[in-house]
């Protein structure tokens, strides 16, 4: 019987989730792990091997890697069983995300076939639709595209020109337009395309298939990274599309192409943590045996500083991942016994966590780019030569802060979207925080005698919301509605969001896995730097953010709360960082 609270998106800011009431990765069951296997053995025999070809662009290549995949029945984790596939939690889903995300260029094709082509039919399409496409994407009898971008309509979806028509005898659907940067444009036989009927204010959304008449391939982009995802422009004259293929009802393709970025955003979220583990395994690796002035450079401190802090972040980042995906799971489960459409009640689940996507998606992706950047240093001038894998991770990382929505909108979106729900009256963020704003002297820092280790990392984050909600007051009561409008605020907010929801991530798991297998002073060295560098940050962002709303008494009030609500206590980082480093060099591999 469920008896937790299940929190809504963006209550975490006003309220607190138990150790024991977190997923963490340490608690995979068997299958889970076999299924990571078997993607992790994958990746061994069949794409790295094949990755200088792969890298230069060829598509049939590229698309016979997929089509293995399929026949292991990697393509049908995230179908239900009645269309051809697995049917696996949105927790599995996410570790195959995280598992392949170490395949480089193909990670991307794998990913976007399973994700953006192949689930907004499951998720919107009828049962005809379903029947006819998803058991196919689901074995990889066909590979699917998603085509939203257009020339002139990046982060404005809704701006496209994209046209259809309904034909004379109102049998077919005429679409004209172009859609641009669509991944595996080059071999996908279904295309999910979104399109204005006549002279419709938003989109909608139709199932079109490669062989249509009317259907031009454009070549294959030359792009920075991912050089073996085939991505390229789509046009279409004329196109009959079928009446039967609309997907959803007409008008409802801007809210499937928003609730599919919010799975996207989730994915990649995933995704990054498996492509930064390799990245990290190829530093340590480097590190044990180049030598410089007679010794390896792993016993050198600014290595160790290096190699500590990708972990770090790495493992903050992982445990961010699969704390939301287990909401999402239960959240699933609760909407399936309401609605009783499996796809529906899957999407609205994902789509409801819109502010945690955003924060995975950005602070994912901005983990991921440093630990390769990393990676190419402690590789020093080898990291530069196209022999290393160090140097394609660095440039296939570059991507991910401009896939699904660009990380500057989502860092907008994530403050925007639990502001908005919040005034829907979903959690009562307005009023504890007029409450702190209107008593900034007398704000209880929470600290009490005698506390436990994590009783104090707790109070930490405790008064890291407080302040968030100060600065969400305050910058409210000068710009009202104008706020969405001051972007740089706006950010400062995101910014404190982001790492406390981290940091509280952290604690989350490290907390529930002492209470599994005992205290480890690695980990809570982990913890201990991680928390000490949010403090800092959020002191900072807050700063930012009062000077920017708050007039010269005011923002002295502000000030001397922010500094009271973001303090903690010292830290010997250099120490901590050197035992995590010496783990990661002991272990010579990340096995955190």
């Amino acid at each position: 019987m469920e008896t937790r609270k299940l929190l809504k998106s963006g209550e975490f800011l006003v309220s607190e989730t138990a150790a024991n009431d977190t997923f963490i990765p340490e608690e995979f069951n068997e299958e889970q792990r076999m299924i990571a296997q078997t993607c992790r053995d994958f990746l061994d025999a069949e794409v790295y091997p094949n990755l200088p070809a792969v890298e230069k662009s060829d598509r049939e290549l590229m698309k016979s890697l997929l089509k293995k995949s399929g026949e292991l029945g990697l393509m049908g984790i995230s179908v239900p069983e009645e269309y051809g596939g697995f049917g696996q939690s949105f927790v599995t889903q996410m570790l195959v995300a995280e598992t392949t995300g170490a395949g480089y260029s193909f990670s991307v094709a794998y990913m976007a076939h399973c994700g953006i082509g192949t689930l907004p039919i499951m998720y919107y399409g009828n049962e005809d639709q379903r029947q006819r496409y998803v058991t196919k994407l689901a074995t990889g009898e066909l590979l699917g595209a998603y085509c939203l971008t257009e020339p002139g309509a990046g982060s404005d979806a809704n701006s496209g020109k994209t046209n259809a028509r309904l034909s004379e005898d109102g049998k077919h659907y005429i679409i004209n337009g172009q859609k641009m940067w669509i991944t595996n444009a080059g071999f996908a036989d279904s295309l999910v395309v979104f399109a204005k009927i006549d002279n419709d204010r938003v989109l909608s959304a139709f199932i079109v298939e490669r062989n249509f008449p009317g259907v031009v391939i454009g070549p294959d982009e030359h792009k920075m990274g991912i050089k073996g995802s085939s991505t390229a422009q789509i046009f279409f004259n004329d196109v009959k599309v079928p009446v039967e293929n609309l997907l959803g009802k007409r008008g409802e393709g801007f809210r499937i192409a928003l609730s599919i970025l919010h799975m996207g955003r989730l994915k990649l979220g995933a995704n990054v943590i498996g492509a930064a583990k390799k990245a990290i395994n190829d530093s340590v690796k480097y590190a044990n045996e180049r030598k410089q002035f007679g010794v390896v450079i792993s016993t050198f401190g600014a290595i160790k500083y290096k190699l500590a802090e990708q972990v770090i972040r790495l493992f903050a980042s992982e445990s961010a991942v699969y704390r939301v995906s287990s909401d999402i799971d239960r959240m699933m489960e609760k909407l399936k016994s309401e609605c009783g459409d499996k796809g529906r009640a899957a999407i609205e689940a994902i789509s409801h966590y819109a502010v945690e996507a955003a924060i995975l998606k950005v602070v994912g992706s901005e983990m991921l780019d440093y630990v390769a950047d990393e990676a190419v240093q402690i590789h020093g001038g080898m990291g530069y030569s196209a022999e290393m894998d160090v140097e394609r991770g660095y440039r296939d990382s570059r991507i991910n802060r401009i896939f699904e929505g660009t990380n500057e909108i989502n860092r907008l979106l994530v403050s925007d979207t639990a502001m908005k729900r919040a005034m829907k009256g979903e959690f009562d963020l307005f009023g504890e925080a007029e409450k702190l704003f209107n008593n900034l002297d007398t704000i209880d820092e929470g600290k009490k005698d005698g506390e436990t280790y994590f009783e104090e990392k707790r109070r930490y984050l405790r008064n890291f919301k407080k302040l968030i909600l100060v600065c969400m007051h305050g910058a409210m009561q000068e710009f009202g509605k104008n706020l969405v409008n001051e972007q740089e605020v706006m950010n400062n907010i995101t910014e404190m969001m982001m790492e406390t929801y981290l940091s509280e991530s952290l604690a989350l798991r490290i907390e529930k896995l002492e209470g599994m297998k005992g205290s480890s002073q690695v980990y809570r060295d982990i913890l201990d730097v991680n928390i000490y560098d949010t403090a800092s940050i959020v002191r900072k962002s807050a700063a930012d953010a009062i000077y920017s709303f708050a007039n010269e008494e005011i923002a002295q009030k502000l000030i001397n709360a922010s500094e009271r609500l973001s303090h903690v206590k010292g830290l010997n980082v250099k120490e901590a960082r050197r035992r995590i480093a010496e783990k990661l060099i002991g272990d010579n591999a990340y096995k955190f």
